[in-house]
């Protein structure tokens, strides 16, 4: 493939953009290799050749030396003399532990039960049924659920994914008048305590199934927040916890089928007060043809979990339907927007 950077789409042929969208998996293919055998973390202390990385990654040399000047090619490494490769800053962020989780994120979303799942597309575009239940025997959140080390890693990739996310929505939209607010599937509490250090006033309530809450505890401690909220187990397609006076919904309801999110969210109309506000964070997809990478992740969510995004008119069509008024949709400084609600 030719070399395009610095070039525009308009100097690029067509048939040259869609091959460039193609073969972008050869890319990602690569980037996860490097991510699964940790070479950052084996370059952490320094410059180090194929041949000493490969004995303690327990890989063939010289591939790994192809891997390595490859990644090399792509910015993440810089060779040096004798076939030393170091890391570059791109490379420093593939790091276990790196700030925005970026090896996490690979983990997560380039392994073989999301790339399998991608194998099975047509089908999704056939049935409506999600590829990753035809290529892993089960939906997205039961295997999540009996594969622990899975689970955490993609629990980090939703911080490092949405890392921009949190912060823009505490700045955006006005919780000073909420006392309660109960994070329905909030995961480890990323945005919960976003929320909460941005605003003094309110309380919260973290609430999702045992296996994903289990890394909460420290993730809260870290951000200061711990002794402001509750953990709560359970499973919202059951019920949620009454006494809020704000839920929170944040990246739930482009998880599910129009029926699921209609049990979710009837569990919070019956357990918010008349008074009460539902806050559901989500990208909300533009009309027509404006790009934005919302439409691309709305066919990761026929895919994979099998929900999807929504337009607007969408969100209030189903908030119709499960007893809520959409009241208005307050933009943020990030892909996401908050979609407040109020019963009805």
């Amino acid at each position: 493939m030719g070399d395009t950077q610095g070039t525009g789409s308009q100097s690029v042929p067509p048939h040259v953009q869609l091959i460039q969208m193609a073969v972008a998996s050869w890319v990602a293919a690569t980037v996860y290799a490097a991510a699964k055998l940790g070479v950052a973390d084996h370059l952490a202390a320094g410059p180090k050749s194929a041949v000493e990385v490969a004995g303690t990654a327990g890989v063939h040399a010289p591939s790994l030396h192809r891997l390595m000047r490859t990644l090399a090619g792509l910015g993440i490494l810089t060779e040096r003399d004798r076939q030393q490769l170091a890391l570059t800053p791109l490379g420093e962020a593939l790091k276990t532990g790196a700030a925005g989780s970026a090896r996490a994120t690979l983990m997560a979303f380039c392994g073989p039960a999301f790339w399998h799942s991608w194998e099975e597309f047509v089908y999704s575009l056939e049935t409506g049924k999600t590829g990753f239940e035809k290529a892993n025997g089960m939906p997205l959140f039961e295997y999540l659920a009996q594969h622990p080390e899975e689970a955490s890693y993609f629990s980090e990739a939703m911080v490092g994914f949405h890392g921009a996310e949190p912060p823009a929505v505490a700045a955006a939209y006005d919780f000073s008048g909420v006392k309660t607010l109960v994070d329905v599937g909030g995961a480890t509490g990323n945005m919960l305590a976003a929320i909460l250090s941005h605003h003094a006033g309110p309380r919260g309530v973290l609430f999702d199934r045992p296996h994903v809450v289990r890394d909460a505890p420290a993730l809260l401690e870290t951000r200061g927040v711990a002794t402001r909220v509750t953990i709560e187990p359970g499973d919202f397609f059951e019920r949620v916890p009454t006494g809020g006076d704000a839920y929170l919904l944040s990246h739930i309801i482009h998880d599910w089928n129009e029926a699921q999110c209609l049990t979710i969210l009837g569990h919070c109309r019956r357990a918010i007060a008349p008074d009460g506000r539902l806050l559901i964070i989500e990208t909300v997809l533009p009309t027509g043809d404006t790009p934005h990478q919302g439409k691309v992740q709305d066919m990761v969510m026929l895919v994979v979990p099998g929900g999807q995004e929504r337009t607007e008119s969408e969100y209030a069509s189903l908030l119709d339907k499960a007893g809520f008024r959409l009241r208005r949709v307050v933009p943020t400084q990030s892909v996401v927007s908050v979609v407040e609600a109020v019963p009805v």
